[in-house]
């Protein structure tokens, strides 16, 4: 599926797209406060999906009241006690009984809060576990499926069922060992394999494993922007070939943002595209950041691999540390920004991310779910910030009365949600502006 929405114009599909994952999101935070509170004998008197002008509501036989409002810009639950949407401070008209917000025991009020970013990252596990039970695991030994387009500068002899036992002499039994080998080979368009095609040992001429070849372009990226799609394979670079990917980048991250032409071929077509690179803080494995001089283009093998459902532990494995990773770089982004290390170009208001989620909508339904779940674990981290009417800042409270053995003052959470709120709309602005001021990011 390459469109969710065909008929739709890219202006309504990036609005859907975005209002559904909004409401999912939204949903599943708020079902985890919901259902935390209930659980622990906390009575929610509404649980609402967005803001303003209620369009739908009704209530249930326990009295809560499930609505829908015009504004889908988030939603809340108000428990039994609450003053406010935001549970800060509590309703002096409601009796501190056992069942509101303001009588529960510590555990349970506690507990509430912590529900709803832990709901958020329950949601992208399965998103991220499903995501891999969907595209499976390359089989042992590595064995090709199919091989990608590419022009005829690259020698391919390779053919769907060989396995591929050696690159350039470099025994490669699985696919993580051809990383290994392509760091070691020499960067030319063509290199030896030894595969075994049906049950005989032969020596074939094939593709650098991983050619100049686009397999993804980075939404709002200068790749995209000047009309590189998936797909397109990139021949040379101010007149001079290019054909590892590697040695693309290189070129690329010398250039320190000047304008370079690229000469692309796109099936059987050749492509002339000016574009100049951006310099963006790229995330590492280790949580650190590395500024480069990047198009927006990624790469990887010129093949798709067999390919064989996980069992759950490698399910499990797999969804875990795609959901650390983007819990470690997230933070780490973040404190890099306060830091001043990196630049407050990376952080994306609902404009840009509006914009991907458009983008990712129109990739396909797969994609678009996987986004949803990168997004499901930023909010669930967001919302853990130590910030006054965040749930980071409800707990930092819950901390207090447990180290104290009192609540904080009312007039206290009052000066304190005034200084959250404070920061979360300068931080909305900051990221509204990257968005939509010409200029102001690169």
């Amino acid at each position: 599926m390459t469109n969710l929405f065909p008929q739709f114009s890219s202006t309504g599909l990036t609005l859907l797209s975005f209002v559904v994952a909004l409401v999912v999101i939204v949903f599943v935070h708020e079902m985890g406060h919901y259902l935390a509170g209930r659980l622990s004998g906390i009575k929610a008197d509404v649980f609402s999906i967005g803001f303003g002008p209620v369009l739908w509501r009704r209530t249930d036989r326990r009295g809560t009241v499930w609505q829908i409002a015009l504004v889908p810009l988030g939603g809340y639950v108000r428990f039994k006690g609450d003053s406010n949407a935001a549970s800060m401070g509590a309703d002096s008209t409601v009796r501190a009984a056992r069942d509101s917000m303001t009588g529960a025991p510590l555990w349970a009020r506690a507990i509430t809060v912590a529900s709803g970013p832990v709901f958020n990252f329950v949601f992208a596990f399965l998103i991220f576990g499903w995501a891999v039970m969907s595209t499976g695991v390359a089989n042992d030994p590595l064995t090709l499926a199919s091989v990608s387009n590419l022009p005829s500068t690259y020698e391919q002899e390779l053919e769907p069922g060989d396995q591929i036992l050696a690159i350039g002499g470099i025994a490669t039994p699985k696919i993580a060992d051809i990383v290994a080998a392509t760091d070691a080979l020499p960067q030319s368009p063509s290199v030896d394999y030894l595969v075994l095609r049906g049950d005989q040992e032969i020596t074939v001429r094939g593709p650098y494993p991983e050619p100049t070849l686009a397999l993804n372009v980075t939404t709002d990226s200068p790749a995209r922007e000047a009309g590189l799609v998936s797909g397109d394979v990139i021949s040379s670079i101010d007149g001079a070939p290019v054909f590892a990917f590697q040695q693309m980048m290189a070129i690329v991250a010398a250039s320190e943002g000047q304008e370079m032409t690229f000469e692309v071929w796109r099936d059987g077509e050749v492509l002339t595209l000016t574009i100049a690179p951006r310099r963006v803080d790229l995330p590492q494995r280790d949580g650190d950041f590395e500024t480069r001089w990047l198009i927006g283009l990624s790469g990887g093998l010129f093949f798709e691999p067999q390919t064989s459902r996980p069992d759950l532990y490698t399910t499990v494995r797999y969804a875990w540390a795609q959901l650390w990773y983007i819990v470690k770089v997230s933070a780490s982004g973040m404190w890099h920004m306060l830091t001043g290390e990196i630049s407050t170009c990376n952080l994306s208001s609902p404009v840009g991310i509006a914009q991907a989620s458009g983008e990712m909508a129109a990739e396909g339904l797969g994609t678009y779910i996987q986004f949803l779940g990168l997004l499901s674990t930023a909010i669930g981290l967001l919302n853990l910030f130590p910030i006054p009417i965040l749930d980071g800042g409800h707990l930092v409270f819950h901390a207090y009365e447990a180290i104290s053995g009192r609540k904080p003052s009312e007039r206290a959470l009052r000066v304190l949600t005034m200084i959250g709120l404070t920061i979360i709309l300068a931080i909305m602005f900051l990221a509204l502006a990257n968005d939509t001021v010409p200029g102001l990011c690169p």
